[in-house]
């Protein structure tokens, strides 16, 4: 759960960093916003890459962090700006499945 939330902090601050300074920003918030999608998509990805949780379970978890980040996204800034989170979170979440899945242990835990 450490590691997890490790790669949370540091998903966030990389690409919040990265989307911010090089990439031109729509706004801090906004940025941070996306940062936190990314993290969370690390961190989640990493937390559920572990033999306890099924296929299925990881789904469900996966589907209600992204409803989580596009219900809180609407909030503060509508539809039209919340659903590239979950595009990203998404993204980085396959990614990391992906990367896993060239291992002969099909993790990248181990």
């Amino acid at each position: 759960m450490k590691r997890a939330l490790i790669y949370f902090l540091l998903g966030t601050a990389i690409s919040f960093l990265l989307n911010y300074f090089l990439l031109g920003s729509k706004g801090w918030q906004l940025e941070l916003y996306y940062g936190c999608s990314f993290g969370a998509a690390w961190g989640i990805a990493y937390y559920l890459d572990n033999e306890r949780f099924s296929l299925a379970m990881k789904f469900l978890i996966s589907f209600a962090a992204m409803a989580v980040l596009v219900g809180a996204g609407m909030l503060i800034f509508g539809l039209a700006l919340a659903v590239p989170s979950v595009i990203k979170f998404s993204t980085v979440f396959v990614a990391y499945y992906l990367i896993a899945s060239f291992r002969a242990t099909k993790s990248l835990r181990k």
